[in-house]
């Protein structure tokens, strides 16, 4: 029992004390093993403490940033523990943890689970930064208005968000016909990754969609299956490392991103390449939004 409690208690990066410690720590990793609305391949619950897992094994030096980004603090919560009576009772809770976290000045960094998650986050965010907009990487849009009996799955997600702040999707390449017709009503025009491979879309034109205030979620089946086969609906067509990268860092360097998310992980789908990628993007993703030598306030927005 000893073996078993040591292993659900490792910290993200295999961190200790003082970097470890809440109190002292700017960044928060909030894992959430929770998958009930997924609509093909379930697994997503045990995302979290795989990406944990893996992360034991990162370089705690960033070549790229050319320092070591623990030195920022990353406290590592407890998982938490699942609602069973439903999606929109899950949310609530993740809201109200979010909505702690953020009142202590802590950087949030949400790993799930499913994405219906987000939209607790959101919620918090919102309420703390009320200009918030959420720049969503995905492959789907996630927009319909109802799934599978509720309006509070990982296929609703977005269109939730969306009822409390404007967003900005990226990567997209898969969406239902209801979904096409609700952009077109709300005229809203997604960067789809076909424009992404055939255009020269600036970086520009999708920061000047964002506010100040940015919360940023990534459903990992934005990248493509080729590196990203973990997922529960996988979409061919997809990102690469350096596309995602140059779009987290071009955000962190001309917006305040208050916290992000990785979403719909499942460690079962794929090798376990897969749970590292994503550490080290958390990782990285840290290390572009929180730098050293700048404290992330209650309600504050940084000048970019």
């Amino acid at each position: 029992m000893g073996n078993e409690e040591a292993f659900l208690q490792r910290t993200f990066a295999g961190l200790s004390p003082p970097y470890s410690d809440l109190q002292q720590a700017r960044t928060v990793i909030l894992p959430v093993p929770y998958d009930s609305t997924v609509e093909w391949r379930s697994g997503t619950r045990d995302g979290p403490q795989a990406i944990i897992d893996a992360s034991q094994y990162l370089e705690l030096y960033d070549l790229e940033l050319d320092r070591e980004i623990y030195k920022v603090g990353i406290h590592t919560l407890p998982q938490v523990e699942p609602v069973l009576s439903g999606p929109k009772d899950m949310i609530e809770r993740v809201y109200n943890l979010t909505k702690g976290l953020i009142q202590k000045g802590k950087f949030v960094v949400m790993l799930g689970g499913e994405h219906s998650l987000s939209l607790g986050t959101a919620r918090a965010f919102k309420e703390a930064f009320p200009r918030l907009s959420v720049l969503q990487l995905d492959a789907h849009t996630d927009l319909r208005d109802k799934y599978l009996g509720t309006k509070y799955g990982q296929a609703c997600v977005m269109h939730r968000i969306f009822e409390l702040c404007p967003i900005v999707q990226v990567g997209i390449r898969s969406l239902s016909r209801e979904e096409k017709q609700f952009l077109s009503q709300n005229k809203m025009t997604p960067f789809y990754m076909s424009d992404l491979l055939s255009t020269t879309i600036s970086t520009e034109k999708m920061l000047d969609s964002l506010s100040q205030d940015v919360y940023v979620t990534i459903d990992v089946d934005v990248l493509d299956p080729s590196i990203m086969p973990a997922v529960g609906t996988p979409e061919p067509g997809g990102m690469q490392w350096q596309q995602v990268l140059t779009i987290i860092k071009s955000v962190a360097l001309h917006k305040h991103i208050v916290g992000f998310d990785l979403m719909e992980f499942c460690p079962r789908e794929g090798p376990v390449a897969c749970a590292f990628l994503l550490a080290k993007l958390a990782y990285k993703f840290i290390g572009y939004a929180v730098p050293q030598g700048v404290r992330v306030e209650f309600g504050a927005t940084s000048g970019a």
